[in-house]
């Protein structure tokens, strides 16, 4: 028995204990070992034609007996290999392999310890392996930190059998769902679809009697993995059906996506992806239990199902697969490390789903406002996060409605502007009819002006991020008016003042009120909006905006008012002011109201 060269036996047991948090992981690191060494063959044989074969991987479930075997056909280990390779922890035949060769080719393993994780589920570990060129083989055995012996075998063809002795069922563990194919089936499936080279297993299906209709059971060798991924085929041979049934598959979803581009990265950083827009959101989607990410491949092994690091939180209803040879992994590939290639990943896929709604905003606008429709609210909470750190990546892809009920860009808009026009206006209110009635918006729609109506709670967030566009500021339409210097005003204006006191904070003439004789608008950062949006959230209250009486001069109660005396105007004042604040959605004194217009009756 010789003893592993590792340092010490707490060494074995931190590989098996600690570093692999999931146990199925072992048939991922088993097939992945067996893809490199086939790897190692294939590119031997690029100039020796005698080792060229078909290669592949198979896997034999033996329930009598309580093995798994994973077979490879690749190159092979010799004693020394085997010893240096098995018997030393954390020694890397592929490191060496691609360090010694000069190869480019993406092999998997790389830090010496995936094979170690087949000891989690079994309590006795065999490789009967033959190099490739040699005439021996030799059997490797090993019970875990006990150590291992080595000894001649028998073995045709170059390449190594790997032989698990599972491990007795107990109440935490049940190692017999490992004999299962199905089992086996979907872990391949799951892992290690896209290992380039098949995986074939005996498998059991059905099939009718020869001459009847009654069906038997029997056992045909199948292909457990597709190899060649969808995002790695040439774009012209992947047909739509193609993208959206590998969708229905892939995220159990019978609604077919809105939408389903592919991403590919060459040069400093190279990935591919294929990503889906779903036609609605998860239904936990707005849980905390919810975990966006897309599903994070390297070199065609799946390592994390849903990478949150990819995607930004506003992009987090999108679906799909980013590939990549380029990611450092850490010592058990269950994690990536917190690195800068992870990041220039995710920021060049970011800016690229950015681009892509975008050309779908100018060539398919139906599809991408039903898109906006669906998940628009996140796309803003993007610009709004983190202080505005995106609005300039995600401003162009940003819709609003205007009076009409249409979408219109930010582009669209200034596209759009007036001649006597600098400022992109918007009004914002609980829905569109609250909005089209206010004062302010009714003065500028007769003026021909466009008006971004903000119905969404961050919208006028949004907006105030952005600040301005192409050179035109973004401003409340209360803001944008003009004021009117009449001095025949003033008496009227100082009595008002006196009358409503602290309740507002300036009293002023406006040319934009339209029909309407008054209104209430807000000075400074807080609109009247934003008051209540911040003073309804549990952290806010005592949120004041600056409020502006605005008076129409060309109204017939403004000059009324302006004629009237003592109480007489009072009464007139406070139903005014009262009319303002219900047009604002404002809170409303109502029996004090109905007293003022009876008054005036």
């Amino acid at each position: 028995m010789k003893q592993f060269k590792a340092e010490s036996q707490r060494l074995l047991e931190l590989m098996i204990n600690s570093i692999y948090t999931n146990k199925e992981i072992f048939l991922r690191e088993l097939i992945s070992n067996a893809s490199d060494a086939i790897d190692k063959l294939r590119f031997i044989s690029l100039t020796d034609s005698a080792a060229d074969r078909d290669f592949a991987i198979e896997i034999e479930i033996d329930e009598a007996a309580r093995t798994l075997t994973v077979k490879d056909n690749g190159i092979g280990m010799d004693e020394a290999e085997l010893e240096d390779n098995l018997g030393t922890i954390a020694s890397s035949g592929t490191f060496k392999f691609k360090n010694e060769n000069k190869t480019d080719d993406e092999l998997i393993g790389q830090f010496g310890v995936g094979f170690y994780s087949a000891f989690m589920v079994a309590d006795t570990v065999t490789v009967i392996s033959k190099k490739y060129g040699d005439d021996k083989a030799y059997r490797w055995s090993s019970s875990g930190s006990d150590g291992y012996t080595i000894d001649e075998a028998q073995r045709e063809q170059s390449g190594s059998t790997v032989i698990l002795k599972l491990k007795q069922d107990d109440e935490d563990d049940k190692y017999s769902e490992y004999l299962s194919e199905w089992r086996i089936g979907e872990l391949v499936k799951k892992y290690s679809d896209y290992v380039r080279y098949p995986i074939k297993m005996l498998c059991t299906t059905s099939r009718k009697k020869e001459g009847s209709d009654e069906w038997e059971e029997c056992k045909e060798i199948k292909t457990l993995n597709a190899m060649t991924p969808i995002w790695k085929r040439n774009k012209g041979d992947v047909k739509d059906a193609d993208y959206k049934e590998f969708y229905r598959a892939t995220y159990y979803d019978m609604e077919e996506p809105l939408h389903y581009f592919r991403i590919s990265s060459e040069g400093g950083l190279t990935y591919d992806a294929v990503v889906f827009v779903p036609a609605n959101p998860p239904y936990d989607y707005y849980t905390s239990d919810y975990k966006r990410g897309l599903s994070l491949y390297v070199n065609g092994v799946m390592i994390m199902d849903k990478c949150e690091e990819l995607v930004p939180e506003y992009f987090g209803f999108l679906r799909g697969v980013v590939d990549s040879c380029d990611l450092s992994l850490n010592i058990s590939r269950e994690m990536l490390q917190k690195d800068r290639q992870l990041k220039a990943l995710a920021g060049g896929l970011c800016k690229k789903i950015v681009a892509e709604f975008k050309r779908l905003m100018e060539s398919d606008r139906p599809l991408y406002e039903k898109i906006f429709d669906k998940y628009g609210v996140g796309i803003k909470y993007g610009v709004y996060a983190d202080f505005g750190a995106k609005k300039d990546l995600l401003k162009d892809a940003l819709l609003f409605k205007n009076a009409d009920g249409k979408y219109m860009s930010l582009s669209e808009y200034v596209s759009q502007l007036k001649d006597d026009q600098k400022d992109i206006l918007y009004a914002c209110g609980k829905n569109a009819d609250a909005i089209r009635q206010t004062p302010q918006v009714e003065g500028a729609l007769e003026k021909g002006m466009q008006v971004l109506f903000l119905t969404d709670q961050i919208d006028e967030f949004v907006v105030k991020v952005i600040g301005e566009y192409d050179g035109h500021k973004i401003v409340s339409v209360g803001s944008a008016k003009e004021q009117v210097k009449d001095d025949s005003f003033d008496e009227l204006i100082k009595a008002i003042k006196e009358r409503l006191g602290e309740k507002v904070k300036d009293v002023s003439l406006s040319d934009g009120l339209g029909s309407y004789p008054c209104c209430i608008s807000a000075e400074g950062e807080v609109s009247l909006q934003m008051e209540k949006i911040l003073n309804s959230m549990p952290t806010g209250g005592g949120v004041k905006a600056q409020r502006v009486l605005e008076i129409n001069p060309d109204h017939p109660l403004v000059k009324r008012a302006k004629e009237l005396e003592g109480e007489s105007r009072n009464s007139l004042i406070d139903l005014l002011y009262g009319e303002a604040l219900l047009l604002a959605g404002q809170d409303l004194d109502a029996a004090e109201f109905v007293k003022n217009i009876n008054k005036m009756l």
